[in-house]
């Protein structure tokens, strides 16, 4: 892998761009081809599906360079799925379905137990003890969290305040959007202009918009404070000033996900039956009547949808804060906050679990009530 890449920055510019992407197309179409032939029998897909169960992950290690290690990683393989076919062929008669069944489950399992249950046990229990993690300090670190001046609480408020502005414009501006370009000519481009976003990354839109906010004494290199100028008014400093630079990083999150917001609610208008929204032009009301009576009552389970999920990836901002202010200028937040207490030296542990545990408590209602509105959903 080393070498490739070595010969892959040896080579021009614009020649690295096809063999990436020719790249990327070979892996990808390898997995879609595998994806695809994965569920169906003979003896032929039989031996496939071995040969890639083992050379795989040998490539893999080969690639990595561990071959050191590559052995014991075929006879461990070798050894789970010899059993896992065994129970698999064992349970076709009729027997051992329940063994079958945890077996399979097992190795997912033991994933979340490593990767997800033990880490938040682990964070949960660093929330009560010293930042060094050597005794119990009680409440001590939320108490941090909520002094005043801390930056703890500067960022809690702030992630409020995302939670409140971004989720609402970004629902709102989504669905209005969805609306006025419904069954109008050229919907599909209008649409792929504001879906265009969600293809960028937060870091890339980030930096995209760090450059849109650039502030310099002169000349000025960032386009908006270029167009203030042209308007005979004087550079702003928009990430310097708070709140101010907390709004600015807002629309940042705003322009993001007002994409994924419109293509949900623009499917689901389409869902709705033609005959209420033809009823009820019958009935002699507008445009804003249809819509408000017919055409959001039956979008409102996806409204709720949409809503609740831009809310999560507010309260889990880290990226916007990181690539443009680094949490300067009081502009930081819960995620960003949590990260940076635990990278500071000497690494404030406890205070850091403690921000970790508030972005649980605070995503925990949002989860339950997505989950309350699903099966709502399914009883009617």
């Amino acid at each position: 892998m080393s070498a490739f890449f070595s010969w892959l920055a040896g080579l021009p510019p614009l020649a690295q761009i096809p063999v990436v992407i020719v790249a990327f197309g070979i892996v990808m179409v390898l997995v879609v081809f595998f994806i695809e032939v994965a569920p169906r029998s003979g003896r032929g897909y039989s031996i496939m599906r071995l040969c890639v169960a083992i050379g795989v992950p040998l490539a893999v290690l080969l690639i990595l360079g561990i071959e050191a290690g590559a052995f014991w990683v075929l006879i461990i393989a070798a050894i789970l799925g010899g059993g896992l076919f065994w129970l698999d062929y064992r349970a076709r008669g009729g027997s051992g379905y329940v063994i079958q069944l945890f077996a399979f489950l097992s190795p997912a399992l033991l994933l979340l137990l490593i990767g997800l249950v033990y880490p938040a046990v682990q964070t949960f229990v660093n929330a009560f003890r010293s930042n060094d993690g050597t005794h119990f300090v009680g409440l001590d670190n939320f108490v941090w969290v909520f002094s005043g001046g801390s930056t703890g609480l500067i960022a809690f408020i702030n992630t409020i305040v995302w939670v409140i502005i971004a989720p609402v414009f970004a629902t709102g501006i989504g669905l209005l959007y969805a609306v006025f370009v419904d069954r109008s000519r050229g919907e599909k481009v209008l649409k792929v202009f504001i879906f265009m976003p969600v293809a960028i990354s937060l870091v890339g839109a980030s930096i995209i918009f760090k450059f849109f906010f650039d502030y310099t004494q002169d000349p000025q290199i960032g386009l908006l404070n270029q167009v203030v100028e042209w308007f005979g008014g004087t550079p702003v400093a928009w990430l310097q000033n708070y709140p101010l630079n907390m709004v600015m990083l807002i629309i940042i999150l705003i322009w993001t996900q007002t994409g994924f917001a419109m293509v949900l609610l623009s499917s689901a208008i389409k869902g709705v039956p033609t005959e209420q929204v033809e009823a009820a032009e019958l009935d002699g009301t507008n445009a804003w009547q249809r819509f408000w009576n017919v055409t959001v009552p039956g979008i409102r389970p996806t409204i709720i949808v949409v809503w609740i999920t831009i809310s999560i990836v507010s309260l889990k901002v880290y990226d916007i804060i990181a690539a443009t202010t680094g949490g300067q200028n009081d502009s930081t937040v819960l995620g960003y906050e949590m990260v940076k207490q635990f990278e500071i030296l000497p690494p404030q542990a406890g205070h850091s679990a403690a921000l970790a545990l508030l972005i649980f408590i605070l995503v925990t209602p949002f989860i339950w009530y997505n989950a309350r509105n699903l099966k709502r959903q399914r009883e009617e």
